[in-house]
């Protein structure tokens, strides 16, 4: 259970930080409550989660999903897709999955 809520988290930081240009610099209400709401339940999954999975392996778990998960959706609105760039989140892919496979005890 631990490891879905995990992962949950790490989407709710996809939806936190992808939400974070649309308040313009916490101006705009709407999105800054949306971002607010988002940030808290994503730290909220992750503090649960890490109740039981080792903290190191948890929170790198939960910024590779955060941070591959927002580059996709950055790409999707119109950050240049290279080569190098698929190539480095596939790294951060490897790793992940990596320490869930073959870290955790």
């Amino acid at each position: 259970m631990a490891w879905i809520l995990l992962v949950v988290a790490g989407l709710l930081e996809v939806g936190w930080a992808s939400l974070l240009p649309a308040t313009e610099g916490l101006r705009r209400p709407v999105p800054t409550a949306g971002f607010l709401a988002l940030l808290a339940a994503s730290m909220y999954g992750l503090a649960k989660a890490t109740e039981t999975i080792p903290i190191g392996t948890g929170y790198v778990v939960w910024v590779g999903i955060g941070a591959v998960g927002t580059a996709i959706v950055g790409m999707g609105r119109g950050d240049p897709v290279t080569t190098a760039r698929l190539v480095c989140l596939g790294l951060i892919v490897a790793g992940v999955v990596g320490l869930r496979v073959w870290a955790v005890d």
